[in-house]
Parts: C-alpha cells; sequence; structure tokens
C-alpha cells in the first residue's frame, strides 16, 4: 500500500511541477510584453488599448483573488 501512495505522489509532484512550469513561462512572457508597454507607443494608445489591458488586469485579478483568498474568494 505504501507503494502505491508513493507512486501516485510522485506522478501528483510530476504534474504539479509540469504545471508551476507552465505557469512561471506564462508570468515570464507576461512580464515581458509588459516592459515592452504591451507592444503600444505612448502616442498611440488608444480607448481600445485602455479596455484590453483592464480586461486582462481582471483576468489577472481573479487567479491573484483565487491564489491569495482576497475579493470573492475571502474567507
Amino acid at each position: 500500500m505504501t507503494t502505491r501512495r508513493t507512486a501516485n505522489n510522485s506522478k501528483a509532484l510530476d504534474a504539479f511541477m509540469t504545471t508551476k512550469f507552465q505557469i512561471d513561462a506564462m508570468l515570464e512572457r507576461l512580464k515581458a510584453l509588459s516592459d515592452d508597454h504591451f507592444e503600444t507607443h505612448p502616442d498611440e494608445i488608444n480607448w481600445g488599448h485602455v479596455g484590453t489591458l483592464n480586461h486582462y488586469a481582471s483576468l489577472l485579478r481573479q487567479i491573484t483573488d483565487a491564489a491569495f483568498k482576497e475579493g470573492e474568494h475571502a474567507a
């Protein structure tokens, strides 16, 4: 029985780490995009850019609220 639990934990750990690496890669890409001002130039900014950025922020807020138990996920 112990062998089975160890194998299950090992598979779970592998799956966890795979997903963590995927998240890390996404965060790095988002950081690079943000550092590049989301591929916009200050003279080109319009309300469409603002809406898109607000949408991105809303999606990220959902994630951070869940991860940190804030907002609608607060205890």
